[in-house]
């Protein structure tokens, strides 16, 4: 008989589970928060640096100290700021606006939404239409060059940033096209911290040079025609499609053909 187990799904003796472990299967029937399942047991997936022996020693420059949600103090404010509106338990957890996700803990920034910028370059025009992409340096797949927005940033200035610090590409003077804001479908997510990205265009006439920055391993120009040629051309280049970025490709996509 196959004992082998996948790593991901090792729940250590102290009750964490690895960063990248599936979670517990949700049902759809059951993935609402108003659904009752008391039987409803997660998989906690906190790193070791963002636990609360560590925080009292030392808080990681990008994450805020509170160990556990109830700690928060301006639930109130963060919901009013919020890209995606979302509800607070009766324990005062920020609830995924999505529903269950099978994980708990905080493997991000902030306990509730973290903001996202991420920019979608295009150069060109139809058949001759291209995308830039970045691998990313955590989990090496090819993916929009975004990242989160900074305390007191706003989701604008964080889409130049981001852009210029991964890929070298400097659009301040560039006024992008707001495709939307929505909660993505980040490998961190779990019920109580969550990413939500403000997407936005910027259309270029031709292909410029970028050079890999910050979170970037490499960065690279795709042809664009439609979702499935960028797969293909993704996969041919023995790279993988970040899978929560192919809504926001879509949506730049549908909104390009719109006005071609």
């Amino acid at each position: 008989m196959n004992t082998t187990r996948n790593a991901a799904d090792v729940v250590e003796p102290d009750g964490y589970a690895p960063v990248d472990h599936p979670g517990v299967t949700v049902p759809e029937e059951l993935r609402c928060w108003s659904v009752s399942w008391p039987e409803y047991a997660p998989v906690t997936i906190t790193p070791p640096e963002l636990r609360p022996l560590a925080l009292t020693q030392h808080v990681p420059g990008w994450a805020e100290p509170h160990a556990t949600p109830d700690m928060v103090r301006d639930w109130e404010q963060r919901q009013a700021d919020a890209l995606v509106p979302f509800e607070l338990d009766e324990q005062g957890r920020p609830l995924h606006p999505h529903g269950r996700t099978g994980r708990t803990g905080r493997n991000l920034g902030r306990w509730g939404e973290n903001q996202a910028a991420d920019p979608i370059v295009v150069a060109g025009t139809s058949e001759q239409r291209w995308v830039l992409l970045i691998t990313r340096d955590d989990i090496g797949v090819e993916a929009i060059p975004g990242g989160m927005v900074d305390p007191g940033e706003t989701a604008p200035n964080a889409l130049v940033r981001e852009l210029r610090e991964e890929t070298g590409i400097d659009l301040t003077d560039q006024q992008p096209t707001i495709l939307g804001r929505q909660v993505v479908d980040d490998w961190r997510t779990t019920d109580h911290a969550w990413v939500a990205s403000t997407s936005a265009l910027f259309q270029l006439p031709g292909q410029v040079t970028a050079t890999a920055g910050d979170d970037a391993a490499d960065v690279c120009w795709f042809p664009f025609g439609s979702l499935d040629q960028l797969t293909a051309a993704v996969t041919a280049a023995g790279r993988t499609l970040y899978a929560a970025h192919r809504p926001l490709l879509q949506r730049a996509l549908e909104y390009l053909n719109q006005q071609s």
